[in-house]
C-alpha cells in the first residue's frame, strides 16, 4: 500500500471528491520546470501561506526540491493530464534540526483545494517517512491558515503546538504509527 519512494515504484492513481482522477508519484529531476509553473499558478496567498513570503520559487530552487534522495529527502507530487501533465501539489519532507525528525511541507493548487488532496498528499508522505524510519515529523503553519492546521489535527497525533509571532509550530506522528 502507498508509494515505496523510489523513481520506478509504485505510483497510484487517487479520485478526489470531484470525481476527478489524480496521479500520486515520487518526484524526479525532470519535474523542476513543472514545480516552477506549479507555483506561477498558486494565488498569492497560497504561495504566502506556503513560504511565509509573496516571492515565488526560483529556477536554482525547483532544481534542488526536485532532487531528492528519497531517504532523507522525500517528495511526491500529484499530477493531471496526459503526456506533459500538470503539477497540482507537492509533499516533501527534509531533515529536521533534531536527530529523528523530518520537516514537512505542502501545497496544493488553489483550484485543487478542499477536495481531499491535501490528506491524501500528507498521508502518503507521512508513510514515506516512515518506510525509512522516520517517526516524528515537524512542520511550521502560519496560525491564520486554519485548514492547514486543521488537517495536521485531522491526520496526525500532536505530541506538541507552540505558537509565536503568528507561526504555530508543530511536531507530530503519523497516526498510522499510533493506531498500528
Amino acid at each position: 500500500m502507498g508509494i515505496q519512494g523510489f523513481p520506478g515504484d509504485v505510483e497510484q492513481v487517487v479520485v478526489l471528491r470531484n470525481g476527478a482522477s489524480v496521479r500520486l508519484r515520487p518526484i524526479s529531476p525532470d519535474d523542476a520546470p513543472r514545480l516552477m509553473a506549479l507555483c506561477q499558478r498558486l494565488s498569492a496567498r497560497t504561495v504566502y501561506q506556503r513560504f511565509f513570503s509573496p516571492r515565488r520559487l526560483r529556477p536554482e530552487e525547483a532544481q534542488a526540491f526536485a532532487n531528492v534522495d528519497y531517504r532523507e529527502r522525500m517528495a511526491l507530487v500529484a499530477e493531471v493530464g496526459t503526456g506533459e501533465s500538470d503539477l497540482i501539489g507537492v509533499a516533501r519532507y527534509g531533515p529536521g534540526e533534531e536527530a529523528a525528525m523530518a520537516d514537512i511541507g505542502l501545497v496544493v493548487e488553489d483550484g485543487w483545494q478542499g477536495l481531499g488532496l491535501g490528506s491524501i498528499l500528507l498521508k502518503e508522505i507521512l508513510h514515506a517517512g516512515a518506510q525509512r524510519g522516520i517517526r516524528h515529523f515537524r512542520a511550521d503553519v502560519l496560525t491564520e491558515n486554519r485548514p492547514a492546521l486543521r488537517l495536521l489535527a485531522r491526520c496526525t497525533h500532536i505530541a506538541q503546538s507552540t505558537t509565536s509571532d503568528g507561526v504555530t509550530s508543530i511536531t507530530f506522528r503519523n497516526l498510522e504509527d499510533i493506531h498500528g
